[in-house]
């Protein structure tokens, strides 16, 4: 058997979806898993689990699903492992949030859990005015590029000009400790559901890092005290002199938004 998750865009009216199951089943393939990952405009953008009995059915049931009207196939990629939930993995990260000891291993967690959760390449936790990323998991673009998009993007939706991201990039603020998640993955992009989510997993850790911070001591959160960088082989840096524990200077902005939404 060979499982695979096969992204669409399908029409959004009754039995479009019906009709994909239908040429699913047709070349013996078993449909074990539907997300809707984003609506509007009349489509819907899918994402569908399906298992196979032999990997040489694959191009036969792209041929088909496509055959549907109106339906397109954007992206289809094997699973190697086990297949996963999901809302069971989204769980699971909240958790191991909520129980991280220290902001390093807060910042930690959020990017190794958020490139498994989205299947991205990699992630970074950035302050955009520190001197170095505090966070990061895969192969980054330019350090240069990176700050320079988080600007960018923060002072796009400052100044009401909506969504800034590329479409394979996605971003979210941990706006109590001012500072902003980045996540990228090559050609396939993020979309609505996603974004939402990785939303919510940045809120949920920015609450964690005020819990974290009150329960410091005081001489533990001054300027002068160095902030932990940690990156995907556990290296670690230190902030300079006059910046905050998140990396920046006091009285930064502080925005809940993600990728142009503003969140509650």
């Amino acid at each position: 058997m060979a499982v695979y998750v096969v992204r669409i865009w399908v029409p959004d009216r009754p039995g479009a979806l019906g009709a994909v199951a239908s040429r699913i089943g047709a070349v013996r393939g078993d449909l074990i898993g539907i997300e809707i990952l984003e609506r509007g405009a009349g489509r819907a953008i899918d994402e569908l689990v399906v298992e196979l009995p032999q990997a040489d059915l694959l191009d036969l049931m792209i041929n088909e699903v496509n055959q549907v009207d109106g339906v397109d196939v954007e992206d289809v990629r094997l699973v190697p492992g086990p297949v996963g939930d999901p809302r069971l993995d989204a769980l699971g990260t909240a958790a191991r949030l909520v129980e991280t000891p220290n902001p390093s291993d807060l910042l930690r967690t959020l990017v190794v859990d958020a490139v498994k959760d989205f299947e991205a390449d990699w992630a970074v936790v950035v302050g955009p005015d520190a001197p170095q990323p505090l966070a990061t998991v895969g192969a980054l673009p330019p350090e240069a590029w990176v700050f320079a998009f988080v600007k960018g993007a923060r002072v796009s939706v400052a100044g009401g000009a909506g969504g800034a991201a590329p479409a394979d990039v996605a971003w979210a603020d941990l706006s109590a400790a001012s500072l902003v998640v980045v996540l990228g993955r090559d050609g396939r992009p993020f979309r609505t559901r996603e974004r939402l989510q990785l939303a919510g997993l940045a809120r949920i850790a920015d609450t964690r890092w005020t819990e974290l911070v009150a329960r410091s001591a005081p001489a533990a959160l001054g300027p002068q005290t160095p902030a932990p960088v940690v990156t995907d082989r556990g290296a670690a840096a230190a902030v300079p002199p006059g910046q905050s524990s998140a990396g920046l200077p006091a009285g930064s902005p502080r925005m809940a938004v993600v990728d142009g939404v503003a969140l509650p």
